[in-house]
């Protein structure tokens, strides 16, 4: 960059009060910038800004509960009706086999991503920069985690390995088989001419279903990265704007979208287990009142 264009940054940030290195990146990086290695392993910014998070919601959950109580705290009282509703919303999803379970992996699907999406909006998060050594470039020090298309992989990663584990455990292997490949008509209602043929066309539409299964991880960390990616971008847009007024609107938008994006996260993976747990738990009372 020439002296002339760094003094016309310097001079439009003093006019308008936005940092020349917010004008000048207008919005958010692509991708997360290392900030330094530890041995090989490059450490970047939404690093930094998910470990610094998740020690806070750690203490200050301890903090908020302390010593449980018979009668409970405030803070007690708030953690337990975080649990309890999100045990209450999950449970007939998932199916009863696996509601216990499965409810400490959608807790924590729930709780972290919902405070990563709100770690935007706290003060600092986006607008504290350093130059980098070899670039000379101003780049974020702290970056929204869930703003990092590797974040939201390794979400869904785990998500993934957490629904895979479950409906083996839960359902078993045999299960999961069938109920993806097997042949879903009645054999005793179905005309044989009829039955068996449909054993190719319930494999042919399980091979779809294999596809399927195989691209939601992408889906689940798509959808939470262009969401919580484009809403960095609107408040850095909204901010460079007018720095006080204008993005005020948008932070209420931003805390609904963060809280709509965790839900919708951790009810897809409910709805994802509970297609094969829970149609099990169905399948197994039905044995049962024909048993009696």
């Amino acid at each position: 960059m020439s002296r002339v264009t760094k003094l016309a940054l310097t001079l439009a940030s003093l006019a308008t009060g936005v940092p020349a290195f917010a004008a000048e990146s207008a919005g958010v990086e692509s991708k997360a910038m290392p900030l330094f290695n530890i041995g090989p392993l490059p450490v970047t910014n939404s690093m930094v800004t998910s470990w610094l998070v998740a020690l806070v919601l750690i203490v200050v959950i301890r903090l908020a509960v302390g010593k449980t109580r018979l009668i409970p705290s405030r803070g007690q009282a708030v953690v337990e009706n975080l649990v309890q509703g999100i045990m209450d919303l999950t449970s007939p999803i998932v199916g009863s086999k696996v509601a216990k379970p499965a409810f400490p992996l959608l807790i924590t699907l729930f709780t972290f991503i919902l405070v990563q999406n709100w770690s935007g909006l706290f003060p600092g998060v986006g607008t504290i920069y350093m130059a980098d050594h070899k670039t000379g470039e101003w780049m974020e020090v702290i970056r929204p985690e869930d703003a990092d298309m590797n974040a939201t992989l390794a979400l869904a990663a785990i998500a993934f390995c957490g629904w895979f584990y479950f409906i083996m455990r839960y359902a078993g292997p045999a299960f999961v088989l069938k109920d993806i490949f097997g042949n879903k008509a009645d054999k005793k209602e179905t005309p044989a001419i009829i039955y068996y043929p449909l054993y190719l066309i319930f494999f042919a539409a399980g091979l779809i279903e294999v596809i399927s299964i195989a691209f939601r991880p992408i889906s689940l960390s798509f959808r939470l990265y262009g969401n919580i990616f484009g809403g960095e971008n609107l408040m850095h847009a909204m901010s460079g704007i007018e720095k006080w007024g204008l993005p005020a609107p948008f932070y209420f938008l931003e805390l609904l979208i963060g809280f709509v994006q965790a839900f919708v996260f951790t009810l897809l993976v409910s709805v994802y287990i509970g297609l094969i747990c829970n149609h099990g738990d169905e399948h197994h009372e039905d044995h049962e009142e024909a048993g009696h």
